[in-house]
């Protein structure tokens, strides 16, 4: 055991007392703040120097209005389609209308031209407009007023509760619980892959270095693969904890620069103070999200994160050192890396397919439970409230499944990592697997 403890004070080290290590633990805190921020300033710069694009407009039905916008200004014209077609190519306008004569029950043959290819989103934007003001005309038609087509449209916003066994409730919101679950999931897969990579490219080095025979002549290769992989494992948790302290103290200085405040009924009377006619609608807005922040469970989730990192990055770690062991180069393996990487990546994308539209369903459960796939799709369905039992099959299972992995990695690496020159595959492997000397 005191052997494991060297190689991982060692592994631990060797890496923080590294130049790269300093630099990315200080730069990653400042630098995706000011990415985001950036990124937001280009935005509303964009915005604001957005110039008016003229859209012609060519209506045979008489059905529908354009009206300008900020954004966009509507010049009607007249004739064939050829001719409209003609002019507009001839321009440098934005883009072209045509409304045939249609039904208003069965609007077919709207037609939008642009110089090139127009975004999904816009193409959306003119469809909703358009179908709008058709259902405005189908219920004119039907004798109502203007006043009472306002008095039809209702809007309604449905408030999210989790009710508990014992008839407590608390609010929740889908879109924050999506936020939590993105980040935690997202870094969960940036880890594996990164921390991952550098356990086998820590191996292939040692082992082309010769060091590794002469560490091996005291250490057991299999203790000095869990040193190996612990060590680096220390390494990210480390390096994650600093991050959440410099995020922590940007955030609070950064709202502090803006005179924001973290307590809700400080923030909701500051901005009352400010505007208290027209603010009041914004101020329950704003408190109601300060509740809200306030609210999650941050202690357990850190705790949860930094288990299923570890767990996560010991299965995958085992397996990637395994990988490493085996090669004399990292391009020797990229044959044994598609079927390590599938998982993770089969992970992160159950995130979006399942996990996001349908976090209590079968298949995001089992995804969650799965240990080559829960560290990242449970942490994407911590937010939206997991049951207990869940959360801890999970964790027992992941415990099982990195003993598994460790186990069967210690196999391939007491033999791959004195092995050089030797054409590796998985034949190879598979006999290294079975040898017992």
């Amino acid at each position: 055991m005191n052997k494991i403890f060297l190689v991982i004070q060692r592994e631990f080290m060797s890496r923080v007392k590294k130049k790269s290590f300093l630099l990315a633990t200080i730069l990653v805190p400042l630098l995706f703040p000011a990415i985001i921020g950036g990124m937001v300033y280009l935005a509303i710069q964009n915005e604001k120097n957005k110039e008016l694009e003229v859209i012609h407009v060519l209506d045979e039905s008489s059905l529908l209005k354009f009206e300008d916008t900020e954004s966009y200004d509507y010049q009607l014209v007249e004739g064939p389609l050829d001719s409209a077609k003609a002019r507009f190519s001839k321009s440098d306008d934005f883009a072209l209308i045509y409304v045939p004569k249609i039904e208003v029950d069965n609007p077919e043959g709207i037609k939008f031209y642009a110089h090139t290819s127009p975004g999904v989103n816009l193409v959306d934007g003119f469809e909703n407009k358009i179908e709008a003001q058709l259902r405005d005309v189908k219920l004119t038609r039907s004798g109502l007023t203007e006043e009472q087509l306002e008095e039809l449209k209702t809007y309604v916003q449905i408030e999210s509760f989790n009710l508990s066994e014992t008839g407590d409730e608390k609010k929740s919101d889908s879109g924050v619980t999506f936020g939590i679950g993105y980040v935690m999931g997202f870094l969960i897969y940036i880890f594996l892959f990164a921390y991952g990579a550098q356990v086998m490219q820590g191996v292939i080095e040692e082992k082309n270095s010769k060091i590794v025979e002469v560490i091996v002549s005291t250490v057991r290769p299999f203790h000095m693969m869990i040193g190996k992989v612990v060590g680096v494992a220390s390494v990210g948790i480390v390096q994650f904890l600093i991050w959440m302290v410099l995020m922590s103290v940007i955030s609070f200085a950064g709202m502090a620069a803006f005179g924001l405040s973290m307590d809700p009924a400080e923030t909701a009377q500051m901005m009352q103070a400010a505007d208290e006619a027209s603010s009041v609608q914004s101020n329950a807005k704003v408190q109601e999200m300060m509740s809200l922040i306030n609210d999650i469970p941050i202690t357990k989730i850190v705790l949860l994160f930094i288990f299923f990192f570890l767990g996560g990055y010991l299965l995958y770690g085992a397996l990637f050192a395994a990988v490493g062991s085996a090669v004399d180069t990292p391009a020797d393996a990229q044959q044994f890396m598609m079927p390590i990487m599938m998982p993770i990546i089969v992970g992160l994308m159950g995130l979006f397919m399942f996990v996001f539209p349908d976090p209590h369903g079968t298949i995001s459960f089992w995804l969650s439970i799965i240990p080559f796939t829960s560290p990242i799709v449970m942490m994407g369905r911590i937010g939206f409230g997991v049951p207990a039992w869940e959360i801890a099959l999970s964790m027992v299972l992941l415990v099982g499944g990195f003993i598994f992995t460790l186990w069967l990695a210690g196999r391939i690496y007491r033999i791959g990592i004195l092995m050089h020159g030797t054409k590796v595959n998985y034949k190879v492997l598979a006999k290294w697997l079975m040898q017992k000397n």
